[in-house]
């Protein structure tokens, strides 16, 4: 059986990782899929924890398929406003996206 710190460490540099790209990329697909995988790595958190602190209890895998369900409605809703970018300013850079502000 793996041990739970193996498990917890490779959440760690996967919520790095989707820090790390979400501060340094440029594109917003790109950051849309940093934020998934910071999500995942909480998902990932949320059954460790259980599976540590509740052995026989499912409560972490119940907040895990919710945490998944509101990711897909945020990467389609996400994904939508891209589309809608795309057509209006023909880029979907971050830096483009200054003309959105009030």
């Amino acid at each position: 059986m793996i041990q739970i710190e193996y498990i917890l460490i490779i959440s760690a540099i996967m919520m790095f990782a989707g820090i790390y790209g979400f501060l340094t990329r440029r594109s917003t697909l790109a950051i849309l899929l940093s934020i998934e995988l910071m999500l995942n790595s909480a998902d990932i958190n949320f059954a460790v924890f259980n599976r540590m602190l509740f052995p026989t209890g499912s409560e972490g895998y119940v907040f895990a398929l919710f945490t998944i369900a509101i990711a897909a409605a945020e990467s389609a809703v996400a994904i939508a406003i891209m589309i809608n970018l795309y057509r209006l300013y023909k880029k979907i850079s971050v830096g483009e996206l200054n003309k959105m502000k009030w």
